[in-house]
């Protein structure tokens, strides 16, 4: 692709990516805006992930940002144009059409609390895996506030090579004290002996090797599993976005991706990948980790035992009580539908299974 017409197109997937940023940032917390603005600099500047700037600078440049956001605020997502042709935004499937050939990889769809999210990429490679095309993505050329290492768009997997690492980063420098075991054995596995930030600059593309294919086949699970109906799972975010019920729902949607045949933990076991299973232990936090704990007791058995078993069961249970939890949340959601009573519906779900787990800690 021409020069100039590639950087038409990375201005105008800007452009939705600004309206989407500008629409939605007062959804997150001032902690949760400022870190995504963090890693959105980061991408704009093109620093290394661990590299920080003096906050003087970063406060002018986030001013800079509103500044634009407010520009924006009331416009609609605009149109791509390609090779003469007038495409939809969210129109990925013939958008990627008329890329594709130009190793270009366009994505657009919606992520927490169904927010619009965009990106252009450049394709590094394509390969197969279980009846899916996997594209790796390198220099990302538009992108919005959200950094997102991997995701499913039209049957395909795709993985965000410089989103994964800023997210990946973020992982490793703001691990909670009850992962840091379990990324201590991680490391070591790789033979990277010392857990402190230059040992982990110097060895972040081993890291990231070690952790890229927990998030494919967490996005390869999530394909293939037909547990929490897709329409479904829609259709309870977006009446309960930025609530517990959105979270709850997320959670178990996950947790059935990485634990059934198509996912990470039976990759990981399949394949003895000890470092990533010890890494994808380190990570786990929020519901995840309340409603999956046999993952972390199974891990604690292995680092003694070196027995994969205890993983295979971990992952069954882990699969099984969220089929379980799910089927719960779901059946809920239809009754409060046919009551008409939203609150209820929520209120509900959070005494079932929250409460649940008040109780146990």
């Amino acid at each position: 692709m021409e020069d100039q017409k590639l950087k038409n197109l990375s201005r105008h997937v800007l452009r939705n990516c600004d309206i989407s940023d500008a629409c939605h940032a007062g959804f997150y917390s001032i902690c949760g805006l400022a870190l995504r603005l963090r890693d959105l600099y980061k991408w704009e500047k093109q620093l290394p992930p661990w590299e920080e700037r003096d906050s003087s600078e970063i406060l002018d440049w986030i001013e800079a940002k509103e500044t634009r956001w407010e520009a924006f605020a009331e416009d609609e997502y605009e149109p791509l144009y390609l090779d003469g042709k007038t495409f939809d935004p969210f129109d990925t499937d013939g958008i990627n059409a008329v890329l594709e050939p130009h190793r270009l990889y366009y994505g657009a769809g919606y992520a927490h609390s169904l927010k619009p999210t965009f990106f252009l990429a450049v394709i590094e490679t394509k390969s197969r895996s279980n009846g899916c095309d996997i594209f790796i993505l390198g220099r990302e050329l538009a992108r919005d506030l959200l950094t997102i290492p991997a995701m499913a768009q039209n049957g395909s997997v795709v993985l965000r090579r410089e989103s994964a690492n800023l997210f990946l980063w973020d992982k490793l420098f703001y691990i909670k004290k009850s992962g840091r075991f379990a990324l201590d054995y991680g490391l070591q596995q790789l033979g990277i002996g010392a857990n402190d930030p230059a040992v982990l600059r110097r060895h972040l593309p081993e890291i990231y090797e070690a952790v890229k294919d927990t998030y494919v086949y967490h996005e390869l699970g999530e394909l293939r599993d037909a547990t929490f109906d897709r329409q479904r799972w829609r259709e309870m975010i977006a009446a309960f976005p930025f609530s517990p019920v959105e979270f709850i729902a997320r959670a178990l949607k996950d947790i059935l991706a990485d634990t059934n045949r198509f996912g990470p933990l039976n990759h990981i076991v399949q394949n003895r990948q000890a470092a990533g299973l010890a890494l994808y232990v380190a990570f786990m936090d929020g519901l995840i980790k309340e409603f999956f704990p046999e993952i972390n007791i199974a891990f604690q058995e292995f680092v003694k035992s070196g027995d994969w078993r205890t993983i295979e069961q971990a992952a069954r249970a882990g699969y099984r009580n969220a089929e379980e939890h799910t089927r719960l949340i779901v059946d809920i959601y239809h009754d409060g539908l046919r009551r008409d009573d939203l609150e209820w519906v929520e209120s509900e779900i959070q005494k079932r299974l929250l409460g649940k787990y008040a109780r146990k800690s």
